[in-house]
């Protein structure tokens, strides 16, 4: 099995284990004074303090919304991806682009909706109606 690995940067660690344990359901694991890691559905991501690093996130159009460039996600289940949309509009988190289907009736049709973490991180959860075309052209 492979698994990914990402670090990023966020200006507040308590901020950050608020929203990825609290808010996602991450475990978190190792951790020190300038980081944490946590389990994002089986994938390792590393919050490191440094607001130094935050910067405004550019955007690009994809199926008429502004797509923040720099942002990191997963793609889940179709059930799952409802299920998460549905908690997080419960839980008045604001989305950055809500919940919607893309690309309707074509191949690679997909549901997604972008969120920020409390350091402005961005990021996109997604899923597709065929799992096999997530590299569908």
């Amino acid at each position: 099995m492979t698994l990914f690995h990402l670090a990023f940067p966020v200006d507040d660690l308590d901020k950050a284990r608020q929203f990825y344990s609290g808010l996602l359901g991450c475990n978190e694991g190792r951790s020190a004074p300038r980081w944490v890691d946590f389990d994002f559905h089986g994938h390792q991501i590393s919050a490191h303090l440094r607001p130094d690093e935050l910067s405004e996130i550019s955007t690009n159009e994809v199926d008429g919304d502004k797509v923040p460039v720099r942002h990191f996600g997963l793609i889940l289940p179709w059930d799952a991806w409802e299920r998460l949309a549905a908690e997080l509009e419960s839980a008045g988190q604001d989305f950055v682009i809500a919940p919607r289907v893309r690309f309707q009736g074509e191949p690679g049709e997909q549901g997604t909706f972008f969120i920020r973490d409390p350091a402005g991180n961005v990021l996109e959860f997604k899923t597709f109606r065929a799992p096999g075309q997530v590299f569908e052209r």
